[in-house]
């Protein structure tokens, strides 16, 4: 989902085999990294997942509450900023394509996780052409790069659900990532449709971590239980 019409693409599928097949056709080399699924929030569940987790991809149900969050965030970070701020090497850009939030939740996850990439592949590509670009230029170059339109759209044809005739939706992809900071590793949510990176707490393991910030943040504000959770991790 995004704030903007500007244009609109097909809502992806939050399985690992969509995931997998966008990330493969960018550029990700997946005898380094996938995604899997994570199937619940309990230890023991979390301990199913190859480690390390280099990165954490969340769907989750834009609801009143959690827009109330959202807002809350952004005003409480234009007063105060963040202690500690985000790391100047954390790569975030705005959301302006509806239903772009799985792309743009897998671009952050690979260009802030240290993954393999194969050189000259799309998401390297990618990039190469944001840097020293502002968060708004980079979305504007995801608008008119052709790198990523055709990859979205294969990858949300092959999911195990028939492509909606509506595309209008109310989940929305977020990413989480461990990021550097003075005082230790952090956990750092990114999101497009934010004002930019937030700071979720230091980084003990990142999907622990995460783990932590999900149910408190997300989960026990809402009885909607439509969620779901993927790691990048090693392969299985």
């Amino acid at each position: 989902m995004s704030d903007s019409s500007l244009s609109r693409w097909i809502p992806l599928e939050s399985n690992p085999d969509v995931l997998n097949a966008w990330s493969s056709k960018a550029g990700l080399v997946t005898s380094d990294a996938e995604f899997t699924d994570v199937y619940g929030l309990d230890a023991d569940l979390l301990a199913l997942v190859p480690h390390p987790v280099k990165a954490v991809i969340l769907l989750f149900p834009i609801t009143d509450s959690s827009e109330t969050r959202r807002r809350n965030d952004e005003t409480r970070i234009a007063a105060e900023g963040q202690n500690p701020p985000i790391d100047p090497s954390v790569f975030w850009m705005k959301q302006t394509i509806s239903n772009a939030c799985g792309t743009m939740g897998l671009i952050h996850a690979i260009a802030n996780s240290g993954v393999q990439i194969k050189p000259d592949s799309p998401i390297s590509k990618f990039i190469e052409e944001c840097k020293d670009k502002t968060p708004e230029e980079r979305a504007k170059l995801l608008e008119t790069t052709p790198l990523f339109s055709s990859i979205h759209a294969e990858a949300a044809s092959s999911g195990q659900t028939a492509v909606p005739t509506n595309l209008d939706t109310n989940l929305h992809f977020t990413c989480f990532v461990q990021a550097p900071s003075e005082t230790g590793p952090r956990v750092v949510e990114l999101d497009g449709r934010r004002t930019g990176p937030v700071d979720r707490g230091a980084c003990t393991e990142l999907l622990e971590s995460v783990a932590t910030v999900v149910k408190s943040y997300y989960v026990e504000s809402t009885t909607n239980v439509q969620f779901s959770m993927l790691a990048l991790a090693a392969p299985q």
